[in-house]
């Protein structure tokens, strides 16, 4: 038995890229960091990874993995990339401007790269590709950056003026614009455990940049609607799916605990300042008298468990903002392509699901239109519905990227019953 579930008209379809994980040419805290930590990061490998995946992707141990470099060309070869995502029945494809380029030096615009990203916005429009721009996928410009980055007494000042440049100069080109990509994974990677530029660990630290966030969004979001009333603003927020199992009081009260600080608190505070919300979703946590209790039964490359269920379930957590909800993210690391084409349609079953639950889901951007550089993993996770041949650069869309087409074009998902 078959059934045909049907997406509402206009739902928009397509996938997702962040500048620096693609473009390649980046100069940043980022692209720094990798240069001082990539033998590091090879020589821990063997400490965090399992023997099969270590086995599967020895790339991992080669310091060259971990510094983006030229990554997919993306900077110089975006036409090609978004004639794929076109061929492919996108009609949506979110990315993120890169501030290092656009703000080069404090207070300093470069107006190259502003005729660059408006030359990116108009390929997207001519191949009738509805952009999502992300204002700040983590990177920061090194003046920011040697100024003590989000800790600087003006970071929220700096934010709000670099997003006010953007509104001004490309007001005509984008609908939606995402101030913030994952606020708490950021401050949690930059300031508790330090796997991230800046790499602090300092608890204090990380409550203080969460909450200077909330108020670069903020001033953020009032800056865009000043300049284009009519923009719609939202961010993009990594919500996990906490599950009380069994049910008891306690693992009941840890949950409550987690959902008001991870995937609620932000959210509250900003609850007059979005027009949306953007959630990227890959995770659920399991707690059974403590956290990651996760059966993992199917499991991405990157060990992550494979639930698709919990995108129905953060999406339910979002119904109580009364705004459109876009999946902004959702995906896996999946070199061979054997469980991606199962993954997607699962995860569509779940935002399906949702809407007819009563959440206002609008859109779903897989994660990532390409293979890319997956911050400090480096290149051995493959995410993307195009595979990246990183020596040579070349293009290859695979199998389950063309079955996620068939989807996009008929705007819906036969379900086998």
């Amino acid at each position: 038995m078959e059934k045909i579930l049907q997406f509402p008209k206009g739902f928009l379809w397509g996938a997702a890229t962040s500048a620096h994980q693609v473009e390649g040419g980046n100069t940043n805290d980022w692209s720094e960091w990798e240069k001082k930590h990539a033998e590091r990061f090879a020589g821990e490998a063997k400490n965090h990874w399992e023997s099969w995946q270590q086995e599967r992707f020895p790339e991992m141990f080669d310091p060259a993995n971990y510094i983006s470099g030229h990554a997919t060309d993306h900077y110089n070869r975006y036409e090609e990339d978004f004639d794929i995502a076109k061929s492919l029945g996108h009609n949506a494809h979110r990315f993120s401007i890169e501030w290092s380029r656009i703000e080069p030096e404090e207070g300093k615009f470069d107006e190259k790269e502003i005729a660059h990203y408006r030359q990116v916005l108009q390929a997207l429009k001519k191949r009738s590709l509805e952009p999502f721009v992300t204002i700040w996928h983590w990177p920061l410009p090194l003046w920011l950056s040697e100024k003590g980055g989000w800790e600087a007494p003006g970071a929220t000042m700096y934010f709000e003026r670099y997003a006010a440049k953007l509104a001004a100069v490309f007001k005509d080109e984008v609908r939606f614009w995402i101030t913030i990509n994952e606020s708490q994974i950021y401050a949690l990677h930059g300031y508790t455990t330090g796997e991230w530029p800046p790499g602090k660990t300092n608890v204090f630290l990380y409550f203080l940049i969460v909450h200077k966030l909330i108020n670069a969004h903020k001033k953020a979001y009032q800056a865009i609607k000043a300049i284009a009333p009519e923009a719609n603003v939202g961010i993009a927020t990594h919500n996990i799916y906490f599950e009380a199992h069994k049910n008891t009081f306690i693992n009941r009260m840890l949950k409550k605990a987690v959902d008001w600080w991870w995937n609620d608190y932000f959210l509250n505070k900003i609850s007059r300042h979005q027009d949306f919300v953007g959630l990227n979703n890959y995770l659920h946590n399991r707690i059974d008298y403590g956290f990651n209790k996760n059966e993992n039964m199917k499991v991405s490359d990157m060990g992550w468990e494979l639930y698709p269920e919990a995108l129905f379930h953060t999406l339910m957590g979002l119904k109580k903002y009364k705004v459109p909800v876009y999946v902004m993210e959702s995906g896996l690391a999946d070199a061979d392509d054997s469980r991606r084409e199962w993954f997607i349609k699962a995860l569509l079953e779940q935002v399906y699901r949702a809407n007819k639950s009563g959440v206002d889901v609008r859109g779903f951007l897989y994660w990532s239109l390409l293979d890319n550089f997956e911050w400090d993993k480096g290149f051995w996770p493959r995410f993307g519905l195009v595979a990246i041949d990183y020596e040579t650069l070349e293009r290859k869309i695979r199998p389950s990227a063309r079955a996620y087409a068939e989807i996009c074009r008929s705007n819906s998902l036969i379900q086998k019953e």
